[in-house]
């Protein structure tokens, strides 16, 4: 017997733009605890994308993340020695935590002088429908069609 789901703490929202996902966005940034460092990297990204694209830092971060945003994934089960992707819908809370974690890996492994700027041109980009992150959500989508066929499998 498996033991009862832990309880989901709340998420304080940030200070600057009173919201939750700019928190959870943040936590997925930070590495060793540096919490402080996590916000200026975001904040210095968001104002170096308002110069870049003219528009509200903000905005564009969210129009980016929800180009990234998966709406299935393929999922790997082994039936009768054979393992199939089997593509199923991507639960809410999943498909948040998957584009924040696409967004911050793509543009990690961008050029770029620091973490801020690389995040920068990585929204701007997901934000025009380009760029590592939304290349990937089209892999996932892709990956989902073309296994379409075991959907009947479905966990």
């Amino acid at each position: 017997m498996r033991k009862t789901q832990a309880k989901k703490l709340p998420l304080a929202p940030d200070a600057k733009f009173n919201d939750i996902l700019v928190t959870r966005f943040v936590n997925n940034i930070m590495w060793e605890g540096k919490k402080n460092t996590a916000y200026s990297i975001f904040y210095n990204a968001l104002e170096k994308v308002a110069k870049q694209t003219g528009e509200n830092g903000y905005d564009v971060w969210k129009r980016a993340l929800s180009n990234v945003t998966p709406a299935v994934e393929v999922r790997s089960r082994r039936i009768g020695g054979a393992t199939f992707q089997i593509p199923s819908e991507v639960r809410a809370d999943r498909k948040i935590s998957l584009s924040m974690k696409w967004l911050i890996r793509y543009s990690r492994e961008r050029n770029g002088r620091n973490m801020a700027e690389k995040l920068a041109n990585e929204i701007v980009s997901a934000s025009k429908g380009e760029g590592g992150a939304f290349k990937k959500k089209e892999d996932t989508h892709r990956m989902a069609e073309a296994n379409k066929a075991f959907a009947h499998f479905k966990v």
